[in-house]
């Protein structure tokens, strides 16, 4: 039997936490502080930033689909909570807590969501207007995958300047600007 939609996206889901703590954990300062682009985030930014959303988007937006449908539109996530919030939480903290809390989410979407059925209940975004909890729970899987990617390219800007001429032929450095050395 094929897994569900629901089974199929929490397999992805419940292995963000182990990714980032594999990732991140005891790496040398000398690669967490790079951006990913010149105005975009660290690793530990996007690490404090899925927390927020652990704590403020998906499971809260879900919840909203299924118990006031339409009727009733989602708050608008603030994208930079992290900011002041984390300043000054070491980045082991940060992982502990977004893996504690990501567990927490999965179990309570396991409970939230009885059927297939629910997944075509629809809600509605404050800017986006009508969508479906399919939708949702498909976007918190590619933001995953987003962010993720997103923490590899402010690694790889940690290397950026010292790659010398490989950098033309190293895709995930096009995205940033020239180095300045």
């Amino acid at each position: 039997m094929a897994a569900s939609f629901l089974d199929e996206s929490i397999a992805l889901l419940e292995r963000t936490p182990r990714v980032v703590r594999e990732l991140l954990e005891s790496l040398p300062d000398s690669w967490l502080t790079e951006r990913d682009t010149p105005d975009g985030w660290s690793a530990r930014d996007v690490v404090g930033h899925l927390i927020s959303n652990e704590l403020d988007n998906f499971i809260p937006r879900a919840e909203i689909i299924l118990e006031h449908g339409t009727g009733r539109t989602f708050r608008p996530f603030d994208r930079f909570a992290h900011v002041e919030r984390d300043r000054s939480v070491p980045l082991t903290d940060l992982i502990e807590r977004f893996a504690h809390l990501r567990a927490a989410n999965i179990t309570r979407l396991r409970a939230l969501v009885k059927g297939d059925g629910d997944l075509d209940l629809h809600g509605m975004h404050p800017t986006l207007g009508d969508v479906t909890l399919r939708q949702l729970i498909a976007t918190w899987t590619v933001h995953d995958l987003d962010h993720v990617a997103q923490i590899y390219a402010a690694l790889a800007g940690a290397r950026d300047a010292d790659v010398g001429p490989w950098r033309a032929n190293l895709g995930i450095l096009q995205r940033r600007v020239e180095p300045s050395r």
